[in-house]
């Protein structure tokens, strides 16, 4: 008789959800915040007997983009752009925020994996370039996006409550691109990830902003001819004001 395979053990379930699923640009936009929260489901409704810490690690994306890097280089007194890498795939907005620090809830491979953290990010770079000029791209590219407010990370913003309950706040700022974004929840215990949750979030403009966002993609051409003809219109007035005063 062949021996009975033991039973996978049953792992805990995230139900996750965000405050707000839509969120409108008008001219007037100034940024949100989101505030990120939901319960985990443990099997048999019980929490675990040991003492090892159940944490959270939650993560923000915005749509990936295609961008290019410019390093700049100091030539007789001027800066001029000199090397230059592009990006195929980086994401327009990271944050992460966490009940831990990252590096003390897993391993880099980890990280890696579920690019958990800026220093973890699959950037895709469309050519083939020198590991150490990768890496140095990569922290510029990086570097200018955190300084924009596009990328930030967040330990210890994380709560939870009684092993069980947990909620975050993510500030979305007011230069945020547009577009489908992700809310990714991890459940971390003992250096592993044993649940994963998404839910999406829309981010899209609205009003005035929203048709002439609609009108250059998909009436270019009507949109260029007319953005030329104000402007013409536009500097015609400025002269007439200019010349009767």
């Amino acid at each position: 008789m062949g021996q009975t395979k033991p039973a996978t053990q049953p792992k805990p379930v995230l139900v996750p959800d965000v405050s707000q699923r839509d969120i409108e640009i008008a001219y007037s936009f100034t940024g949100a915040e989101l505030l990120l929260f939901g319960a985990i489901l443990y099997p048999g409704g019980r929490l675990p007997d040991d003492d090892k810490p159940t944490d959270i690690v939650v993560v923000v994306k915005g749509p990936v983009q295609s961008i290019l890097v410019r390093e700049k280089e100091k030539v007789a007194g001027i800066w001029v752009n000199a090397a230059r890498l592009r990006y195929r795939s980086a994401p327009s907005f990271y944050a992460i925020a966490s009940s831990r620090p990252i590096a003390s809830l897993v391993d880099e491979r980890t990280q890696a994996i579920y690019e958990l953290g800026l220093n973890s990010l699959q950037l895709s770079p469309a050519s083939s370039a020198p590991t150490e000029e990768q890496d140095r791209f990569a922290r510029g590219l990086v570097d200018l996006k955190r300084r924009s407010g596009l990328y930030f990370e967040a330990p210890g913003a994380v709560e939870i409550t009684d092993g069980v309950l947990y909620r975050a706040r993510v500030t979305i700022p007011a230069r945020v691109p547009v577009g489908r974004f992700t809310a990714e929840t991890f459940l971390i215990r003992d250096g592993r990830v044993l649940a994963a949750a998404t839910r999406d979030i829309d981010i899209r403009k609205s009003g005035f902003e929203r048709f002439v966002a609609r009108s250059a993609d998909r009436w270019s051409f009507t949109y260029g001819l007319t953005a030329v003809a104000l402007s013409i219109l536009f500097g015609w007035t400025a002269g007439w004001v200019a010349r009767r005063f």
